[in-house]
């Protein structure tokens, strides 16, 4: 998959069979979608192509919107690379860009730097200025210009019953297996390892604490989660406490995880970590050997349940 940082800088030979969103999370509902493009693109020995914009809309046009988002950019172009897409287009969004006709974002982006042929979208597209332009529009503008648009019905996508705002309900409420469902792969976390206060080493569970630099990025609720992560080409299974760590007067949330049999120097190291499962609440023990209990229990609950995948 080709990826672009803006659309002026796309390239192709063939012209395009483009689909247009955000698609925060990349789940089986928006799969549905991108294997229609794909399909249609090969049949018809056309490009195809993914046109969404970055940063959200929302965190341009609402300076004081709290927006979480399922993925970050990076993550959501590495799942979007597994689907067969030939080329990403992330164009940036800005105040400039939000002032554009229907007009002039059709001749701009799709004719101009995509040379569209063919359009798929969901029923309830909108876009222009003020979003005052739907699929009617584009059918209209499509007969003008010579591409063709194809509606991905309200049926069609209800029937997949799945929604971004679903899943961010389901991760805010710490329901992860329903999260992983709805996604179709299990939610990551991504970030830097970087240093700590040590109090998992001294507690014999000693963790890599992870920092997101994306603001954006949504967190799950607070709690214990069993976890895997890709390092080194080798999968570790372990378990994650996102949370304050209230046993020790935390004020802060950190994200912390005890990788179970290695032994590893992670620090400054990018990783990323998938949520398999939620164990249970963060709590306030009385004692630090309450709280190394509780982990111990944690550990083997985890491995009861990693050794039930296998």
């Amino acid at each position: 998959m080709k990826r672009f940082s803006n659309a002026n800088k796309y390239k192709s030979e063939l012209p395009a069979v483009v689909t247009i969103g955000t698609f925060d999370g990349v789940h089986i509902g928006h799969k549905k979608i991108i294997e229609r493009l794909v399909a249609t693109a090969k049949q018809n020995d056309l490009e195809s192509v993914l046109l969404t914009f970055f940063p959200h809309p929302r965190m341009v046009l609402q300076h004081d919107t709290d927006i979480k988002l399922i993925n970050t950019i990076d993550e959501r172009a590495k799942i979007l690379e597994e689907t067969g897409l030939n080329s990403l287009v992330i164009h940036p969004f800005t105040r400039e860009f939000s002032r554009m006709t229907a007009g002039e974002y059709v001749q701009q982006m799709l004719i101009k730097c995509l040379n569209v042929r063919h359009v798929i979208i969901g029923y309830d597209h909108r876009f222009g200025r003020n979003r005052n332009s739907n699929i009617i529009d584009l059918a209209s503008y499509g007969m003008q210009n010579h591409f063709t648009v194809e509606e991905i019905s309200k049926q069609d996508i209800d029937d997949v019953a799945v929604s971004s705002t679903k899943i961010r309900e389901a991760l805010l409420a710490g329901d992860i297996s329903l999260a992983n469902k709805y996604l179709g792969y299990e939610f990551m976390l991504t970030g830097r390892v970087v240093k700590g206060k040590a109090l998992g080493r001294k507690l014999s569970y000693p963790t890599a604490n992870l920092h997101i630099e994306e603001s954006y990025k949504l967190i799950p609720k607070n709690g214990v989660y069993i976890v895997k992560s890709t390092i080194d080409g080798k999968i570790h299974f372990g378990m994650m406490n996102i949370g304050t760590n209230p046993t020790v007067e935390g004020t802060s949330q950190t994200i912390e995880t005890h990788f179970f049999d290695a032994q590893f120097n992670l620090y400054d190291k990018k990783i990323q970590i998938d949520l398999l499962k939620r164990i249970r609440d963060e709590k306030k023990f009385d004692s630090l050997e309450e709280l190394q209990e509780a982990m111990q229990k944690d550990e083997d609950y985890s491995r009861d349940y990693i050794n039930s995948l296998v």
